[in-house]
Parts: structure tokens; sequence; C-alpha cells
């Protein structure tokens, strides 16, 4: 039997080993070979993308820019807000996840499809299967998101009331939490735009005053995710269930309908707006594709490839 020159030998070991620590997929610091390694969801309730032009919004505007949008994507009927949150989450339609009304905060329709908590699969969920110890966490002001959440998969949530009408307590919460824990995939919801709406009536000057305080609060989640050293691994998405109409919404005017979707930060397009037809239920698979995680076979969701390098 021919023997093995002892260099050969060691050659031969040292590739195997290369071999597997590559087939692992993560990277030097032993994290998932993620687009990137944080996402901030940030969700204004009630924000049609008619106001986009015409508001004061200095902070989403500079993500707008430094990254890819449209002002086009399209809400599940009813063009209310329990129905949108969870097709957000859930990459389907009502029809499928059950969630049909304003407030739904179980199935109205029995789920399709059920995970192990109980809820329709969801992207909270499936990123905690895939990565168990990501740090994934919701901060919300109305009370209903709760029930969309899945909360059993998240590390951290907190539902924050807008007592003091002036979002701050939401973004004390949101900027103590970037801080203290850098999450992986944190979901901070402000509930004022549709309050407003309600009250003072859309595309009215109350309205606009409120968005700018709003960007304001985005502004101050940004610079805490550039304090921690975050940032640059970061991609934020800033997004709305619903817009209005006069006081309202739920009907099918393009007001109602009409929501913006703005996705900025590491491996984005700086492709400004994009053309391709975008529906609520779209904005969990875009998620996951981040993450590298196959979509269930229930989700009808597609992500937007287009905004990724």
């Amino acid at each position: 039997m021919q023997k093995i020159n002892p260099i050969i030998g060691v050659l031969l070991l040292l590739f195997i080993f290369s071999l597997a620590g590559c087939g692992s997929g993560t990277g030097e610091d032993n994290t998932p070979a993620w687009k990137a390694q944080h996402v901030v969801f940030i969700g204004l309730d009630g924000w049609g993308s008619y106001s986009v032009e015409k508001a004061d919004m200095p902070n989403v505007k500079q993500l707008m820019k430094e990254g890819s949008y449209t002002l086009q994507k399209r809400t599940v009927l009813p063009s209310s807000s329990a129905v949108n949150w969870a097709s957000m989450f859930m990459g389907a339609g009502p029809e499928l996840h059950g969630y049909t009304t304003w407030g739904s905060q179980t199935p109205d329709l029995p789920s399709r499809e059920l995970n192990r908590n109980g809820m329709f699969p969801n992207i909270f969920n499936l990123l905690k299967e895939a990565a168990p110890e990501a740090e994934i966490g919701a901060i919300y002001e109305w009370d209903g998101i709760k029930y969309l959440i899945d909360t059993l998969s998240l590390n951290y949530y907190r539902n924050v009331p807008n007592d003091n009408k002036l979002n701050t307590e939401l973004t004390r919460f949101a900027v103590k939490y970037v801080k203290e824990k850098k999450p992986t995939l944190a979901a901070f919801i402000y509930d004022s735009p549709d309050d407003v709406g309600h009250a003072d009536g859309h595309d009215t000057p109350g309205y606009y005053a409120k968005l700018k305080e709003l960007d304001d609060q985005i502004g101050e989640i940004i610079n805490a995710m550039k304090e921690t050293g975050m940032y640059d691994n970061s991609i934020i998405i800033v997004t709305s269930d619903h817009g209005g109409i006069d006081k309202g919404h739920g009907g099918i005017t393009m007001m109602e309908m009409e929501t913006p979707f703005i996705i900025a930060g590491k491996g984005i397009q700086q492709g400004g707006e994009f053309q391709e037809s975008m529906m609520q239920f779209d904005v969990a698979p875009t998620i996951a594709d981040i993450f590298h995680l196959g979509p269930p076979q229930v989700w009808v969701g597609r992500s937007m490839k287009q905004v990724f390098y």
C-alpha cells in the first residue's frame, strides 16, 4: 500500500476542515449569512400614499432616496386595520388567514393552516423556528396588534397606549429596546395617523402635522440604530395598513387602498420607485427573503426581489 506524503496529508486535512466550516452557511461572527442581520419594521396605521408628496417627512424621504419604494401597495379588503396587519405579517389574504374585519382578534374564518402556536404561519414564527436565538420583538400603540403578531414567537412585546398623543412613549421604549437588545427583527407600530384621520380627517393640516411628528420619532429610532452600530447591517421598512378618506376608511377608493412601502439599508437597491405591483401580503415574503426563509406553501405573497442587489 502506497504511503501518503505527510505534507499532502496535512493539506488534505486542512481542506476538509475548511469545507466543514464553509458548509455551515455562517460568517466569521457565527451568524447566519442573511442579507442583513437586523430588520426594523415601522408601521404607521392609517398612513395613505396620497399624503407622501405633501408631507414634511425628511427622515422618511431620505430612506426613499437611499432605498426603494412604491406608493401603490394595495390593501386587502376591507381597507381597515386588523385584516391588513394580519395580511402583512401572514403572507396571505383574509380568505386564508381568516382575519376579516377591522378589529378581528381571532380568525373569523377557520385559518387554512396553523403553526405549532395555533396561529396562521407568520413571519415572526418562521424566523423563530429557523433561528431560535434571534431576538424578535414588537412594540405597538393599538392593543389589537397583539392578536396578530404570534406573541409566543416573540422575545419581547409591549402595548404602549398613546396617552400623551405625541407618540414619545412608544419611541422611548423602541429606542431602549434597540440599544439594549439590537433585535434581529423588531416591529414598531404607531396608531396616531389613524386617530387623527378619524378625528380631524385625512388630508387635513392636523393629519400632516401628525406625520411630521412621527417622522421625528422615526429619526430617533434611526439615530439609536446608528449609536449601537447596527445601522450599517440593518434593513428598515416603513409602511402602513391603509389610508383613508374624509374621517373614515374601509372602502375601495385609492386614498383608502394605496399605502407606501419603503425599504432601505444593507443590500437594498437605491432604485427609487419601483413599478411592479405589490399587495399587503407581499410584505412578509419580502422580510422572509432577507433571512433566507422559505415561504410556507399556504402563503400567496411574493418577495419584492427587485429591491435587493
